[in-house]
């Protein structure tokens, strides 16, 4: 009897570890291909007068600064535990509230924009408002994006959530060619190509995630879900600071060309979070499920491990290759400033990619983990504050973005391995 269910166990385990890889490997394939198309976007920029590179790497980094992580992880975490529990009403009434919530965020954010125009057109070095208002609708619906994409995530419906990913990459690339190539749009209409590819996406996860928004809401204790998203909100905000933070500061203190340089080198060192987040993007909704129903799992050695070696290898490889890349993708005049910060640039990411496993897996348990939040937020505020002081060269700007990355490694392995677990009471959407 032992000996059949010792069978029985290792037979499923490795049902789950033939799933998990299938699953991860095809949101790879996802990831990298809608990553290149939309990584392609920037081969245009050739094609630009000088400048207005820069200013496309800025409007991005206005996108890529909004909350979406860490509203998508929340999304994914509640979507995994209604479906463990039976809790689908509830779960329908969060996203309609935070369909409203941003909804409303936005227009508010779009009444400061139009008061402020002109200050901030002065501030960030930019001519054209047009770029900046196309960009807000970018902003509109990046910020409805977490919604399709973590309740895709959390039914683990990882398909669907790759499709939606590739036909942003798609969207993109065609429309910003024609926007660049034959009207001479520039840097609008570069945006304009993000525009079309995020419609496509939200078409797309909206679409096949209808079945839980669409369902009649139900009430759930707002305290409750107050308690145990909070972690989450900060956890994963101090996250993406760390991931993007840098590029706004650059195109504030430095000018021109050299912005150019920088977020060419930011555009490919940032490829190698491609290849390694789909392994804790398949991991989150695996933990938070095998939580809400007691069971116990082995995902994260296999996850970590994958992830510092395929990180390593790719910063290795980038750092070898760069100069080379760059010279073929980019301007001539692009490679000697962009070659020489990208082994910085792909350095600071290998602890960020490593960090970015052990926080999913912190923030998928159900212990409670206000202090790892209260942490990690209290360093992401220092990075920016040492932004503010260190920026004197570009080098100095990637440095201190690979301390703090490795600052956050040390945080999170201390709260994984370093404190002994405590079992908050649980508390969420999913409550009865």
């Amino acid at each position: 009897m032992l000996v059949e269910k010792a069978e029985s166990h290792a037979a499923s385990s490795a049902a789950q570890r033939a799933t998990f890889f299938r699953q991860s490997g095809w949101l790879m394939i996802a990831n990298i291909g809608g990553g290149v198309l939309m990584w392609a976007v920037h081969l245009l920029n050739k094609a630009l007068p000088p400048g207005q590179y820069g200013s496309f790497g800025t409007f991005l980094a206005v996108v890529m600064l909004l909350p979406t992580i860490p509203l998508q992880m929340i999304l994914t975490q509640q979507t995994a535990k209604a479906l463990a529990t039976g809790k689908q009403g509830e779960l329908s009434a969060l996203i309609r509230c935070v369909w409203v919530g941003t909804t409303l965020l936005w227009l508010l954010g779009a009444v400061f924009v139009l008061v402020f125009q002109k200050d901030i057109l002065a501030a960030w070095n930019l001519s054209d408002p047009v770029g900046l208002w196309v960009t807000m609708f970018v902003v509109l619906l990046s910020l409805w994006m977490p919604m399709f994409w973590g309740i895709l995530q959390g039914q683990q419906n990882f398909m669907w959530l790759g499709w939606s990913m590739l036909s942003n990459g798609i969207g993109r690339i065609i429309i910003a060619s024609f926007a660049v190539l034959v009207l001479h749009a520039y840097s609008a209409g570069m945006m304009g190509g993000v525009l079309l590819g995020i419609i496509l996406a939200a078409v797309i996860g909206s679409w096949h995630s209808r079945s839980l928004w669409l369902t009649r809401p139900k009430a759930f204790d707002w305290r409750g879900l107050l308690r145990q998203v909070t972690p989450l909100l900060f956890g994963f905000l101090a996250f993406q600071i760390l991931f993007t933070a840098d590029t706004l500061f650059v195109k504030h203190y430095f000018t021109g060309g050299t912005v150019d340089f920088y977020v060419s080198a930011g555009t490919m060192a940032r490829a190698l979070m491609w290849l390694v987040l789909p392994m804790a993007t398949v991991m989150f909704p695996r933990l938070v499920h095998s939580a809400a129903r007691a069971e116990k799992t082995d995902l994260l050695g296999m996850v970590l491990l994958g992830t510092a070696l395929l990180a390593t290898v790719g910063a290795i490889g980038l750092s070898v290759l760069g100069p080379w890349v760059v010279k073929i993708i980019y301007s001539p005049a692009y490679v000697q400033v962009a070659a020489s910060i990208l082994p910085w640039y792909a350095a600071a990411m290998i602890p960020l990619a490593v960090a970015n496993v052990l926080l999913n897996n912190l923030l998928a348990r159900p212990a409670s983990k206000q202090s790892l939040a209260i942490c990690v937020i209290l360093l992401a505020l220092g990075y920016l504050a040492a932004l503010l002081r260190f920026h004197d060269t570009l080098v100095t700007v990637l440095r201190t973005l690979g301390i703090f990355n490795a600052l956050l490694l040390a945080v999170c392995a201390w709260f994984t391995w370093g404190v002994k677990p405590h079992r908050a009471p649980e508390s969420s959407v999913t409550a009865a």
